[in-house]
């Protein structure tokens, strides 16, 4: 290393390729900055499948004094007259420096900020740069670059043709459940983690949930089938009730399920992220986009005269994807009412909907079975509940059996609740929590039970 840093930048290239290097073809490629890390483990991946070794250096310096950003390859390898034209302060070998990068498991993996790889082996010499760029002036988004000099174009087209390959294999997001953050313009994916939820615990009428599965998991499951048989894969689902009543945890149930799918949550400022998520979908596949609340980008247009770019970017999306692009787009909304009708007009967009109702008396009683797990239950008549919770919610349910608990918590554990206990849960849920505390828990009953205070 002491021996290099006597020399130039330049005259270590050179004397790489035994050539001038100002002839050698440059090509160069720029990633979102959320692929950082994927073109690292690309990279990584290349150079561990090749014989020959690899020697990384830094730099710094080689800032053009036009442009603000950190030097190109080109500029790297350029004459020192013809730098100084340019206004390129010229650079100097430097140690590497990394960033960090934090996986869903919490691991920690190092990624280059800038630097150069040195590759020599019998049949092929190369010079790699991998860099972090920010955008000038904080306008535009952050990018990462790869730039690959070889002595012939067809050497250089080969590297990249692989680690574009390798981009999809080598993917640190693929089959996990991710975010965009909006307010990185969606350059940045957060891994999302979303609690187990059992089919068990998915309490709908008999036979909507696997109606449900049908369109979603068996989709999945024979996709290949499918394909072969000329049948389209993209779809949409749409999941509309009352609030509470489970549209959100069945969507996390499959979510879930189809494990081998990359997920991908649009909530928020998330929501103006649509093509953002589409593209990632469509790299990821198989993938599902879930957009929650729906209505909030895709009112009826007739109800609303101000412009909706999201719903015309959702429904360009949505017809821009491939027949054979295994990407579900699943949509929920409380309010079906004021959805656009455009959402359904085509295959691919909404092909099924699903009301997710209010729970009925089946329902409401293994609600009560499955919100009791863990308590002792000291009741002669819980069906006397059932009956009173006639057009509440599940949400509306869980709720009672989770105050109920609260107030038998004090007599010891484990917890028993009793009739007083449930019926001290009631009267605070209808009679003092008032409409909003009903509204927000999804109970709708027009004739609500007698106060027992």
């Amino acid at each position: 290393m002491v021996f290099w840093a006597k020399k130039s930048l330049r005259d270590r290239i050179r004397n790489h390729f035994d050539v001038d290097p100002t002839d050698l073809p440059i090509l160069t490629q720029e990633f979102a900055s959320y692929n950082h890390v994927n073109v690292q483990l690309a990279l990584d991946a290349y150079f561990a499948e090749r014989k020959g070794t690899q020697e990384m250096l830094g730099w710094q310096g080689g800032i053009s004094v036009f442009s603000f950003k950190t030097s190109t390859l080109s500029e790297l390898v350029a004459t020192r007259s013809l730098a100084s034209f340019f206004g390129f302060s010229g650079a100097k070998i430097a140690p590497v420096r990394y960033m960090t990068f934090t996986l869903e498991s919490g691991k920690v993996i190092s990624c280059v900020e800038k630097a150069l790889y040195f590759h020599k082996s019998d049949t092929e010499k190369l010079i790699v740069v991998l860099r972090a760029d920010e955008a000038s002036f904080g306008l535009g988004d952050n990018k990462v670059i790869l730039e690959v000099m070889a002595k012939t174009k067809e050497k250089a087209e080969s590297f990249m043709e692989d680690i574009r390959s390798k981009l999809t294999t080598h993917n640190v997001y693929r089959g996990k459940i991710l975010s965009l953050d909006g307010k990185d313009g969606g350059n940045k994916i957060n891994f999302q983690t979303l609690p187990d939820v059992p089919r068990e615990k998915i309490i709908l009428p008999n036979g909507l949930l696997q109606r449900i599965e049908r369109q979603t998991i068996e989709v999945s499951r024979h996709s290949k089938a499918m394909l072969e048989a000329g049948r389209r894969l993209k779809r949409g689902v749409l999941f509309h009730g009352p609030p509470g009543t489970g549209k959100t945890m069945t969507a996390m149930y499959l979510a879930k399920a189809m494990e081998e799918r990359t997920v991908i949550l649009l909530t928020g400022q998330g929501l103006g992220l649509i093509e953002r998520a589409s593209e990632i979908a469509r790299w990821l596949q198989p993938a599902m986009i879930i957009i929650e609340d729906i209505d909030l980008i895709a009112e009826d247009r007739s109800h609303n005269t101000v412009s909706t770019p999201l719903l015309f970017e959702l429904l360009n999306q949505m017809d821009g994807l491939s027949d054979d692009n295994d990407v579900l787009f699943l949509l929920t909304t409380n309010r079906p009412d004021i959805l656009e009708p455009a959402l359904a007009s085509r295959p691919g967009r909404i092909d099924q909907a699903y009301e997710i109702g209010l729970p009925d008396t089946e329902c409401r009683r293994r609600l009560f079975d499955l919100y009791s797990e863990g308590l002792v239950v000291k009741m002669d008549d819980m069906e006397k509940y059932v009956r009173q919770t006639k057009g509440a919610s599940g949400a509306f349910i869980s709720e009672l059996l989770r105050k109920a608990a609260l107030f038998a918590a004090p007599e010891g554990s484990p917890i028993a609740i009793e009739e007083k206990h449930m019926d001290e849960a009631m009267h605070e849920l209808i009679f003092v929590g008032g409409l909003m505390t009903k509204k927000l828990l999804g109970f709708t009953l027009s004739d609500p039970v007698e106060s027992s205070k």
